[in-house]
């Protein structure tokens, strides 16, 4: 029974090294050209992963809150970064309508206040074509909102 066991594994090898060298043969270029792109494609994977986790936040509490506000946002919000704990940026879907803009600003600085307590906070409002549409500044002494649009 190991005879056989035997022969049978080194058929097996025998037979992957034959279509092994037949295929490297006679698909060099387009085997090669394959197996580039997959590895580009993985690497390209990648680099994304990351970018999406560097542009969350750029502390481990940031990218948290970041990743809470797109999933509690229920698609308002396409995308949200979060820098020093205390810079909040969001940008819209077009759901969010015009009228809205300011009451979504003032609910985001409120959040953001409570994650992020005892400093001055600033919630930039972007457009769904990522333009700056309005700036929302905390001021922790007067625990007030005020709401500046770009000129």
């Amino acid at each position: 029974m190991k005879f056989f066991q035997n022969v049978r594994n080194l058929m097996s090898i025998l037979a992957l090294v034959l279509i092994l060298s037949f295929t490297t043969a006679c698909g060099t270029s387009s085997t090669n050209q394959a197996a580039v792109r997959a590895v580009n494609s993985v690497q390209l994977n990648q680099q994304q992963n990351q970018y999406g986790q560097l542009a969350r936040g750029n502390s481990t509490q940031g990218q948290n809150f970041g990743d809470w506000v797109i999933s509690a946002s229920k698609g308002l919000i396409k995308d949200v970064y979060v820098r020093d704990n205390n810079k909040l940026g969001v940008v819209i879907s077009p759901k969010v309508l015009p009228t809205d803009v300011k009451n979504l600003a003032k609910s985001l600085a409120q959040g953001f206040h409570q994650n992020f307590p005892d400093q001055d906070l600033t919630v930039l409002i972007y457009a769904p074509d990522k333009q700056l549409i309005l700036t929302a500044r905390y001021d922790i002494q007067s625990k007030q909102v005020e709401y500046q649009q770009p000129s």
